[in-house]
């Protein structure tokens, strides 16, 4: 399901949220990765930034699935949304990128990505969602807002280096 349409249900809505509950399930997994298996190389600096990536991501998913709640519609299974998602923008794997801070951007860079997506498709929707729109779109746009703090955080970390 590409974001760049128009949200045109609460079906359709509740599945985008999801994709973004994996993504930040998957930006979490590759942070926890590359602190798990390159943790002798890591310094203070980047197990930081890896651990708040982590932490952020977890909150993200609680945001999201509140919103999903209010919606009241079924649940897409977990392995459809996690194929959409894998087909979409898991073309990386962790180890694919030259070093953990180059993994790290472009996953905050991903994520951004999504939310700015998503909120473009909610704004030019003309649906009723069982949501308040102004509630979605805010919660979206803190979302987007700490994606892009993620994505200063790790450039501001490979410039001093």
């Amino acid at each position: 399901m590409s974001v760049g349409t128009r949200v045109a249900s609460d079906d359709q809505l509740a599945r985008l949220l999801q994709i973004g509950i994996v993504l930040e399930e998957v930006v979490e997994a590759r942070a926890h990765h590359h602190y798990q298996s390159l943790d002798a190389e890591l310094d203070e600096e980047v197990e930081a930034l890896l651990a708040d990536a982590a932490d952020e991501s977890a909150e993200h998913r609680k945001r999201l699935e509140e919103l999903i709640d209010g919606l009241g519609v079924d649940s897409v299974p977990f392995d459809e949304i996690e194929s959409l998602v894998d087909a979409r923008y898991g073309r990386t794997r962790p180890d694919d990128f030259d070093g953990v801070l180059y993994d790290q951007l472009c996953n905050e860079e991903t994520a951004y990505k999504f939310y700015d997506d998503l909120i473009e498709a909610i704004e030019g929707s003309d649906a009723e969602f069982s949501i308040d729109r102004d509630e979605l779109v805010a919660t979206l746009e803190a979302i987007r807002s700490e994606e892009a703090d993620g994505v200063s955080e790790v450039t501001a970390v490979m410039e001093r280096r």
